[in-house]
């Protein structure tokens, strides 16, 4: 049997072989050298990257928080702003009426010492002319106007302040009180009181308002408005301007302004006043009592007219007993 002969190995065989194994080689190789994390540390980096990642987190919603806060307080400092601009622009407003009222104020001064001016200059020349006509020793009889006796040092208004006078007979009033202070031009002390026994000034209750140019005018401005609670009837305050400021070494005059009496008995308030208002060995009484009557209810109350009958026959006998003048106005405007 013939053998079969093998095919020779190339030479080149081995040579192919050491070259894959050289070539695995150096793969592994650089793998050793290029290695230098290990699993365990990248897991240990993605939990602190987690972590970092919460901080952030917190700290957003923090930072979130903070501005909401800051919101609400911006919010409230502009609504405080928009408040106090609205006060400034009211406080504006005032200013300016307060200022249209002052120059109102000083025209009408001015209008009243040119007044005063004129009447001073005429004044004088009617002294000078009655000195003329009368002679320079002339002198009157009695120190009366219009029947009503003005030596007076100090003067006390009781005001009936009842919405019959108040809402009917309020301009004449202010007009009488006007008139009345005119025929003193210069007194010592002035009151005024309603017919309840209030003050217009409490701040000078149970003392006497300093005559003055300025407390004049005061009194008339305040008097406009003045308008306190009344019972229709002044016997509350007759009462309390004679007990309060009876001073037999001073001349002091009441004058009451109203247009009815409420009260029960006349009899009573008369001989009260009497009693009160006692005479001395010569006759004087501490006090005078003038009466200045209204006829309002005639139209603003008829069925009330009984009580108008009333005031005058008590004014009528209170002005008679303390010497002094009671004038019934036949009308209130």
């Amino acid at each position: 049997m013939k053998r079969e002969r093998r095919r020779p190995i190339a030479e080149f065989s081995m040579s192919f072989l050491d070259v894959i194994c050289c070539g695995f080689g150096a793969v592994i190789l650089l793998l050793m050298i290029t290695k230098t994390v290990e699993p365990v540390l990248l897991e240990q980096s993605m939990v602190r990257l987690n972590g970092v990642v919460e901080m952030r987190r917190d700290a957003i919603f923090e930072i979130r928080g903070q501005t909401k806060v800051l919101t609400r307080e911006l919010n409230d400092a502009q609504r405080e702003l928009t408040k106090e601009l609205q006060q400034l622009a009211q406080l504006q407003r005032e200013l300016s009426i307060i200022l249209g009222q002052y120059a109102a104020t000083k025209d009408k001064a001015d209008d009243d010492i040119a007044e005063q001016s004129q009447l001073a200059s005429a004044k004088q020349s009617l002294t000078d002319e009655m000195e003329r006509l009368l002679g320079t020793g002339f002198q009157r009889t009695d120190n009366t106007i219009a029947g009503i006796t003005v030596d007076s040092e100090y003067i006390i208004f009781v005001i009936d302040t009842s919405g019959s006078m108040f809402n009917f007979a309020w301009q004449r009033v202010m007009q009488k009180v006007s008139e009345t202070l005119a025929i003193y031009p210069e007194v010592i002390g002035i009151q005024v009181m309603n017919d309840m026994g209030d003050y217009m000034f409490p701040r000078y209750a149970g003392r006497w308002i300093p005559d003055s140019r300025a407390r004049r005018r005061a009194i008339m401005e305040r008097l406009r408005t003045w308008n306190p609670f009344s019972n229709s009837s002044p016997v509350e305050g007759i009462q309390r301007a004679v007990q309060t400021y009876s001073d037999p070494d001073k001349r002091i005059s009441v004058y009451v302004f109203g247009d009815d009496f409420t009260g029960r008995s006349i009899e009573q308030v008369v001989n009260t006043v009497d009693r009160i208002n006692a005479p001395d060995a010569s006759g004087r009484r501490p006090v005078r009592i003038h009466a200045i009557g209204f006829p309002t209810l005639f139209q603003a109350a008829p069925n009330r007219q009984a009580t108008l009958y009333r005031f005058a026959a008590l004014m009528r006998e209170l002005t008679r007993r303390n010497n002094g003048t009671f004038v019934g106005l036949a009308e209130f405007q």
